[in-house]
């Protein structure tokens, strides 16, 4: 899942802009602000193939909004080999699952700091998976898997 994301980041460079982007519509500003704490800084959307994104800052938190069309029917084994890679290089990873909902936290270790601490939260409803990603600068600043859940949960509703 962490391995998609960094992939997905890095490709956001060279997306279409559009400001109009679906997951960029799925909250407003003050909402992602009461939920995370901080200053919403402007959100830009683009897209990749069939993926929407949304990308922006609360605070000092990186936020990564992702609406994309379910790709594959492997039961995560993708995501389960991207979980052993990133706890080889001693990253803590702490994943928590609820029927169509899964959640995630990444703690790299002080030689990795600079890659961020990072929530991510995804659903799958209706053929699409919807998510928040929430990357911050220190663990005592990262986001709660609650906090992210409630959002994830209440951006689904809005598809």
């Amino acid at each position: 899942m962490t391995a998609l994301a960094v992939l997905v980041v890095l490709a956001l460079t060279s997306a279409h802009a559009d400001p109009s982007s679906a997951a960029c519509q799925l909250f407003q500003p003050a909402e992602l602000e009461a939920t995370l704490g901080g200053k919403a800084a402007k959100f830009s959307g683009g897209t990749l193939g069939d993926a929407d994104f949304c990308r922006g800052q609360i605070g000092t938190l990186k936020v990564l909004i992702r609406i994309a069309e379910r790709q594959r029917e492997d039961g995560g084994a993708v995501e389960r080999e991207a979980i052993d890679m990133l706890r080889k290089k001693g990253i803590q990873v702490e994943v928590k699952t609820e029927g169509n909902l899964t959640c995630s936290t990444l703690i790299p270790p002080a030689s990795l700091a600079q890659m961020g601490f990072n929530t991510t939260c995804s659903i799958l409803h209706a053929g699409k998976v919807v998510a928040v990603e929430v990357t911050a600068p220190s663990q005592e600043e990262m986001a709660s898997m609650d906090a992210v859940r409630r959002l994830v949960q209440r951006g689904v509703t809005r598809l």
